[in-house]
């Protein structure tokens, strides 16, 4: 038998109670998107207009949003970020690649650098899940790279070029693309999932690219380094320029996707986007600090996610029996990250979460401690 918590107080209630960290909250607009291609794309060839039509859109789209630089493209395929590390080993990193891990996602990308026995020892730069080490030039690699976001902790770096380096900079934007600030021209390969700022499902992954970085796919693509077929990014790139992917593609996805990049883009484009993300992250941070039992746990203010917010709490406070009460009212998906193991709450501001909404959740967070139902 399930467990039973009072009634939050309906002025205490957010207009939508998912904060999830992704899958993400998703707009309604975006499943009429999929109603009205219920008959006309979905279930229709991926190799003909219908679709191909989508994937131009979103190309396009993306473009727009990221103010590309010349000669850069929007490239896709199947599998997500974790697809993308692997592919990356074949056919990104020359023979060396440098990393800066500071929490589980960063992490995986220079594992999967690590266990490719075709590739040197990479050089790793590491912080504490909670801090983050600054972007920097590292001795004789060919590719540098780090997440723009990193999901577990909600810590942020920003995306420069280091100085020194004439190495490839690939940035693990899963999380923070479409939310977070960029200059483009400061990466080689902006790469990214569409489930968090993108309000889809996850399964592909998109990626903005550098002539530098094209460059260097086809050059390692005409070596005789073995790549499997579905991790080939030349494939990608080859079919992507042809607005279709190698493999049969989720096409929900890419309508759901398709119109909440134009929703991005009708609203602000990424200076907009950014607007909504600082705004939410102001709220939560500003109500942390104030909040008596709670604190931030990213201490530098300068790299506190903005669409990804970790709030530690006091011993005396139980933040899992916070979740356990908000879930029970609607609130969902605040749980920490679960390897951390940390007495925290993380909550996602993607731009599809209203600030508003934020605002009431750290109001009914507050309703939760006082009445004393969270108690540790």
């Amino acid at each position: 038998m399930s467990e039973q918590f009072p009634a939050l107080p309906a002025d205490l209630l957010p207009a939508d109670g998912r904060f999830g960290c992704g899958p993400s909250k998703v707009r309604p607009s975006q499943i009429e998107a999929i109603v009205a291609g219920s008959t006309s794309i979905i279930g229709t060839s991926h190799r003909q207009p219908a679709v191909k039509d989508v994937v131009g859109s979103l190309r396009e789209g993306l473009s727009s949003l990221f103010q590309l630089p010349e000669g850069y493209e929007i490239i896709l395929s199947l599998g997500g970020a974790t697809a993308f590390w692997d592919a990356a080993t074949f056919g990104l990193i020359e023979q060396k690649s440098g990393h800066l891990s500071f929490g589980e996602f960063s992490s995986k990308f220079a594992k999967a650098s690590q266990q490719a026995p075709w590739l040197d020892t990479p050089v790793v730069i590491e912080s504490e899940p909670g801090e983050a080490p600054a972007p920097q030039a590292m001795e004789g690699v060919d590719l540098i790279g780090w997440a723009h976001n990193e999901t577990s902790t909600g810590a942020m770096v920003p995306v420069t070029r280091p100085a020194g380096t004439d190495a490839l900079i690939a940035i693990d934007a899963t999380s923070g693309a479409g939310g977070l600030p960029v200059d483009m021209s400061q990466a080689d390969v902006y790469y990214f999932s569409p489930q968090k700022c993108f309000a889809s499902d996850g399964g592909l992954w998109f990626a903005a690219m550098s002539p530098a970085a094209l460059e260097r796919i086809e050059k390692i693509n005409s070596s005789d380094r073995f790549i499997p077929a579905f991790l080939n990014l030349q494939t990608a790139v080859d079919n992507s320029r042809k607005n279709q992917t190698y493999n049969t593609p989720a096409v929900g996805t890419l309508l759901m996707m398709d119109d909440q990049v134009k929703w991005m883009n009708e609203n602000g484009g990424l200076d907009g986007m950014v607007q909504r993300t600082t705004e939410s992250s102001n709220i939560l941070y500003s109500w942390a600090e104030a909040r008596d039992g709670a604190t931030p746990y990213v201490k530098d203010a300068a790299t506190r996610s903005l669409v990804v917010g970790t709030i530690d709490f006091d011993d005396n406070i139980d933040a899992a029996k916070i979740a356990k009460v908000l879930r029970a009212n609607g609130i969902v998906d605040i749980e920490p990250y679960r390897k951390l193991g940390r007495n925290q709450l993380r909550i996602g501001m993607f731009p599809a979460i209203d600030s508003a909404d934020v605002a009431k959740l750290t109001k009914a967070i507050d309703w939760a401690i006082d009445g004393g139902l969270a108690t540790a």
